[in-house]
């Protein structure tokens, strides 16, 4: 048995990834082409996040809308934007702290709330940086402001 790992070749990737690496090309290059106002950013990447709202199933969508008005309403200095087709909120750099994955994105069982790198939110020397989400009681939005609240801390 050879003790070589295996490389995974751009042929394995799922269609689904295939399509979100080509999302994540199509946000790239917008960005380069969007003004450099934040208000004309923010109405952009509002208008982003509304489009692909849009697009995803009611239970998604439901769950989706409702945690863009809380980070909204939470940390308004967050920018909303897309980040490989998926509602994402980023810091004043322009890195992403957190995003939204529906569910039927990636034909899993449920959405998530994940946090990126950015997000300070360590604990030692390991610590959760995503959320499955199957609904949004008031006990688990309670939870995501509290996380969003450590993460821009």
């Amino acid at each position: 048995m050879s003790s070589q790992k295996k490389t995974k070749k751009s042929s394995d990737f799922t269609e689904e990834e295939k399509a979100a690496m080509k999302e994540r090309a199509k946000e790239l290059k917008k960005e380069t082409h969007r003004s450099a106002k934040k208000e004309k950013q923010r109405e952009e990447g509002e208008s982003d996040i509304m489009e692909k709202l849009a697009e995803m199933s009611e239970t998604d969508r439901t769950m989706a809308t409702r945690l863009h008005e809380l980070l909204m309403e939470t940390a308004p200095e967050l920018m909303p934007r897309t980040w490989y087709g998926m509602p994402a909120y980023a810091n004043e750099d322009g890195k992403v702290v957190c995003f939204f994955q529906a569910g039927e994105k990636f034909k899993t069982r449920y959405s998530s709330f994940g946090f990126s790198d950015s997000a300070n939110l360590d604990e030692g020397d390991m610590w959760p940086v995503s959320y499955a989400l199957k609904k949004l009681t008031p006990a688990v939005e309670a939870r995501v402001v509290d996380l969003v609240k450590e993460a821009l801390s």
